[in-house]
Parts: structure tokens; C-alpha cells; sequence
């Protein structure tokens, strides 16, 4: 009898990266889907939290996005999620072409989860 394959212990990173490039390419009922098998497999890494209430607030769930928030702030246990300011400084955003695909949706998103500008 064969045995099944071993999980891939980095699936949810993979989840996360497919459902980032969902949510930049403003595919939000997808880029959630794999947000939340990421949130599964990865529920204590704040950045995923931090992209699914972007995608929640995106398609209107602010109730949800609003939780998810809170989660990221209180894993993360610093000020990162404190303000889109904050986030953008500390991070990596890629070329420019990326940043203004992260502006027109990661960021705005987080915007209408609650999150303040500065």
C-alpha cells in the first residue's frame, strides 16, 4: 500500500503569495479564497490577517476586515499595522508599477478596514 504524500510544509506561503497577486490584480473573491487557506495553515503570521482585511474590506465585509485587522495588530504585538504610513515605511512594495498596484488595492482596502492614514 502506498503511503500519501507528505503536506508541504510551506503550502500556506504558497496560499498567501497566490492570494496577494489575486488581490493586486483586484480579483478579491479569489484573492480571499486563498487568504483564508493561508489564514488556515498560517493563522499566527500577522501579514496574512493584515491582506485578508484588505480583501474583506475591498468587497464590502468591513465587519470582517475589521476583525481581521485587529487580529494582525494583536500577533504582530508592535505599531506596523498602526497606519498605512507606518506599513508602507516598513515594508517592501516592489518596482513602481508594484507599489501603485499595492496602493490601488492592499492599501485601500486597509484604509476602509479602519486603518488610519498616518
Amino acid at each position: 500500500m502506498m503511503k500519501p504524500p507528505a503536506a508541504d510544509p510551506g503550502i500556506g506561503f504558497h496560499y498567501y503569495q497566490i492570494g496577494t497577486v489575486r488581490l493586486l490584480q483586484s480579483r478579491t473573491n479569489e484573492a480571499i479564497l486563498w487568504l483564508e487557506k493561508a489564514r488556515t495553515a498560517l493563522s499566527g503570521v500577522p501579514n496574512v490577517h493584515g491582506r485578508l482585511a484588505s480583501a474583506y474590506a475591498l468587497s464590502g465585509e468591513t465587519e470582517r476586515a475589521g476583525a481581521e485587522l485587529a487580529e494582525a495588530r494583536r500577533l504582530n504585538g508592535g505599531d506596523l499595522f498602526s497606519s498605512v504610513t507606518h506599513l508602507k515605511a516598513n515594508g517592501f512594495w516592489g518596482s513602481p508599477k508594484i507599489q501603485a498596484l499595492f496602493e490601488a488595492t492592499y492599501f485601500a482596502g486597509l484604509r476602509k478596514a479602519g486603518m488610519p492614514e498616518e
